[in-house]
């Protein structure tokens, strides 16, 4: 196998994304608890929801070829640097790895890994073209992410765990809508029924706009109800400040520009959680 041939293997986990579940994982288990879980079921949940989603991520690649070639066409199949077989396999693999080591947590977890696969498949194969309803099921796996957390240190329904799930999940959601209204062009061609394809660019960036605003005014309930000490605020606000700037770019981006303030919406979430577990860490 050559270099060029691994590179692109690993190009197609998109490792960033896969990270932020693990992270979701680790951010659920912690507020189900109150602390961090045993290194153990740390390690287990992390692996099991990274390798799962980066299988998902691997399949997606596999089924949309075709509007590559036309959205982005430097991803690994597209430019020929992995065939299609080789991306299949690589994400079987990847999903068998991720949901034996679920397995090895306890059965609520195993489930939950079943059900992220089937939705993950169900997406990919009939449901990407579907539109909103495409993006709300992708948006309840990125919520269940955190639920995984919560089961699998016994407490899957926990107040705080079903909170920041959702907000996880309306975060993806604007993300998903966004990134659709930079896509028209090559989901025109395989007829996708998107908001922006539906009703326009602008109208979907305005609803992805309204999503984060919600997120943002959300995001102050757990300190009215004091789940929270006031110092957890800090997190909190640096996510909140990392998404009202890029969203409001967002409004008027063009394509590729608008690709990246949905990137910076993504960090600007996934850096506030990962502020959350540091202060969580060092006992602050």
């Amino acid at each position: 196998m050559t270099i060029d041939k691994i590179r692109g293997l690993i190009k197609l986990l998109r490792f960033e994304l896969p990270f932020s579940a693990g992270v979701c994982v680790v951010m659920g288990q912690m507020l189900a608890l109150g602390e961090f879980a045993s290194i153990p079921v740390t390690i287990f949940g992390f692996s099991s929801v990274f390798l799962i989603s980066a299988s998902i991520l691997v399949l997606n690649d596999y089924f949309d070829v075709e509007t590559d070639k036309t959205n982005a066409p430097h991803r690994p199949i597209p430019s020929g640097l992995v065939s299609p077989n080789e991306a299949l396999v690589s994400s079987f693999f990847l999903l068998l790895t991720g949901i034996f080591t679920s397995s090895l947590i306890n059965v609520k977890t195993f489930i939950i890994s079943i059900l992220l696969a089937i939705i993950g498949f169900l997406y990919n194969r009939y449901l990407k073209k579907s539109g909103l309803p495409g993006n709300l099921l992708v948006s309840f796996s990125v919520g269940t992410t955190f639920i995984f957390g919560g089961a699998s240190v016994g407490l899957p329904f926990q107040k705080a765990v079903l909170f920041f799930g959702l907000i996880a999940a309306l975060i993806d959601l604007g993300e998903e809508i966004a990134a659709d209204a930079m896509d028209i062009k090559g989901d025109q061609l395989i007829n996708s029924n998107s908001l922006a394809i539906k009703y326009g660019r602008s109208i979907a960036l305005k609803i992805s706009g309204f999503i984060f605003l919600l997120v943002i005014l959300l995001s102050s309930i757990p300190f009215l109800l004091q789940w929270f000490r006031i110092i957890y605020l800090i997190p909190i606000g640096i996510m909140d400040l990392l998404i009202i700037y890029p969203a409001l770019k967002l409004l008027k981006s063009q394509n590729e520009e608008g690709r990246k303030f949905i990137r910076w919406i993504y960090l600007g979430a996934i850096s506030g959680i990962i502020i959350f577990i540091i202060m969580r860490f060092i006992g602050i």
